[in-house]
């Protein structure tokens, strides 16, 4: 039989930590961090239970999770869970690196936002907003009341069962991961994950379109239209995705000045009518 754990959590203090997440997600996101603080407070407890009498990881651990980290908070609660479970074999001796811990918050939270925006907010939200408009639009006040009341009711029970599910799997999971070459193949496959959904959010999202027009005489050209796009379709987009992920990582400037510098950069490339709509 193996070696009961040193270092388990218990019901409770994951349920805390959930609740503590519940509730702080959001209240002190920032475009720096996004959730990340949320997500320490969330975790503060259960980093004090397994590193508290070892000072140098504590902060390591802090640290690790102080990085850049957003999902959808209640179906993307499932990534904390395991994120729980991963820190509590680590305490006890598994060779879980921090890469393999942000390898897979990084991963997946891409991937559950989109989950649990596509159903919390797209779809579940929207419905239930319109039992209550129906209703209080007739001057019923039952219309805000039932449509808080099925909310919460709804909301609470799917971020729970996410939660703990994360929890119970990447528990379970864990030992099976590292009997092998899988923890390899788990991060690599959650940094590619993650590599695509951000890849596919810049497309999407950066927009960047040159406005020139060279004039030979009686021809003119467009420089977006007849170089960029015939070298190479969305360069621009790419160029300045690029730029931001090197300003931001080697660099290491902070995402408000890199905002300043993207915003400087553009307002003089417009004033001289390289960049526009």
């Amino acid at each position: 039989m193996a070696e009961e754990m040193k270092r388990k959590l218990s019901k409770k203090e994951v349920v805390k930590a959930f609740w503590r997440w519940t509730f702080f997600s959001h209240a002190n996101y920032n475009y720096e961090r996004l959730e990340a603080t949320g997500l320490v407070f969330a975790m503060k407890p259960v980093i004090k239970k397994l590193y508290g009498d070892r000072p140098d990881e504590y902060k390591a651990c802090i640290q690790r999770h102080m990085q850049f980290f957003n999902t959808e908070p209640h179906i993307g609660g499932v990534i904390p869970g395991i994120v729980l479970a991963m820190e509590e074999e680590r305490a006890n001796g598994a060779p879980i690196t921090d890469e393999a811990i942000n390898g897979v918050k990084t991963g997946l939270m891409g991937p559950f936002a989109g989950i649990g925006d596509t159903l919390w907010q797209g779809t579940l939200t929207p419905i239930l907003l319109a039992f209550g408009i129906s209703l209080g639009s007739q001057g019923n006040l039952l219309g805000p009341v039932i449509y808080t009341l099925l909310m919460f009711g709804i909301m609470f029970p799917v971020a729970y069962i996410c939660w703990m599910k994360g929890y119970q799997l990447g528990k379970e999971g864990i030992e099976k991961i590292l009997g092998g070459n899988q923890l390899q193949m788990l991060i690599t496959g959650a940094s590619a994950m993650g590599a695509i959904v951000l890849g596919a959010l810049s497309a999407q999202f950066v927009t960047v379109k040159c406005s020139a027009i060279i004039k030979l005489g009686a021809l003119q050209m467009n420089v977006q239209e007849t170089v960029f796009d015939k070298l190479f379709q969305g360069i621009l987009p790419l160029a300045v995705t690029l730029f931001t992920l090197f300003l931001l990582k080697n660099k290491k400037m902070k995402a408000t000045t890199v905002m300043l510098i993207l915003v400087v950069i553009g307002v003089v490339l417009g004033a001289v009518g390289f960049l526009g709509a």
